[in-house]
């Protein structure tokens, strides 16, 4: 008697099992991040830098070509010491501007990362919080998904109310 109550719930175990429907959420986290006022105000800021770094490249190259011009009025009867000293301040100018512009993209990425860690930080909790409220099994960027055989449910409005934006 007892093997066939085995037996049974054995039986009937994976069909209780499959019978569970596993939960799925979908958020765009860009639709999400760019309305909220704290993302506005890190691109702002970037775009702030970003243009002073422009500027700042700019005024280098402007230095540059200057450097090459007054290199190219050297007269064919110019002194090879002074032709030598242009070349060498042509070259040594490149070589700040190359620098330069290394060290402002660098400089850049970490502004980046510093305003943006706390706002991509404080969007992970909300979705985390939405997913363990709603009982989510599993969560996905929109953008990347292309199918799904189970219903899957678009929670990003659910995600911008627990961040107090629409």
């Amino acid at each position: 008697m007892l093997k066939k109550i085995v037996l049974a719930v054995l039986v009937a175990l994976p069909m209780m099992v499959s019978a569970q429907t596993v939960k799925i959420g979908l958020v765009d986290t860009q639709a999400v991040m760019t309305v909220l006022p704290s993302y506005t105000e890190a691109q702002t800021k970037l775009e702030t830098i970003a243009k002073q770094y422009e500027e700042a490249s700019k005024n280098l190259q402007t230095e540059l070509q200057r450097l090459y011009e007054e290199y190219q009025q050297l007269g064919k009867d110019a002194l090879p010491a002074i032709r030598e000293r242009k070349e060498q301040d042509i070259v040594e100018c490149e070589q700040k501007i190359q620098s330069f512009n290394q060290k402002a993209r660098e400089d850049l990425g970490k502004q980046q990362e510093t305003l943006m860690s706390p706002i991509i930080a404080n969007v992970q909790s909300a979705i985390q919080s939405v997913g363990k409220e709603g009982g989510y099994a599993i969560i996905q960027e929109l953008g990347a998904v292309y199918y799904y055989g189970a219903p899957a449910e678009d929670i990003t409005p659910a995600v911008k109310a627990k961040l107090g934006v629409k």
